[in-house]
């Protein structure tokens, strides 16, 4: 169980056979460890210890280089991720214009922090870097969904939409 989320792993037969599947796609590759969590976590969503473990033990890569790598790129999550990824730029210009607020009331309303997902799996919040909407300043995104010019008074109305 994740300490952070409250919410336990779950594999299904099928995204076990298909993690099965990638890393016996690419044992014999040597620089296989990448693009195999590239895979897992499309798979699962996420890249939790145990699909760690499986990749580990599949390509007989030590749990520490694995998870050196997990932590070192941004691009792979250790932690589930909601039907509804809420990022909030923490950019300079959205920062300077109150993005930190706009956070803090996001986190205050679904009772999560940052790289959390709510119990039922519907929200998650990240905090991003620019996302190049600077004149929008602040802004956050839903999904695809990209809202700007925010203050923290819209926040309940943005996330009415997805609840």
């Amino acid at each position: 169980m994740s300490e952070k989320t409250g919410v336990a792993f779950q594999s299904t037969k099928e995204q076990e056979e298909q993690l099965k599947a990638v890393i016996e796609k690419y044992k014999k590759e040597s620089g296989a460890l990448i693009p195999v969590l590239h895979e897992a976590q499309d798979i699962y969503g996420y890249l939790p210890i145990e699909v760690q473990q499986k990749i580990a033990e599949g390509l007989g890569i030590s749990m520490a280089e694995i998870y050196g790598v997990v932590t070192f790129y941004t691009q792979f999550s250790t932690n589930p991720k909601g039907q509804y990824k809420i990022g909030v730029c923490l950019g300079t210009a959205c920062y300077v214009k109150g993005s930190g607020n706009i956070l803090d009331k996001i986190k205050d309303k679904l009772g999560i922090d940052v790289d959390e997902c709510t119990p039922d799996g519907k929200f998650s919040i990240d905090a991003t870097r620019c996302i190049g909407a600077c004149g929008l300043a602040p802004v956050m995104t839903v999904n695809e969904d990209v809202y700007g010019r925010l203050v923290p008074e819209d926040i309940d109305g943005i996330l009415a939409k997805y609840m």
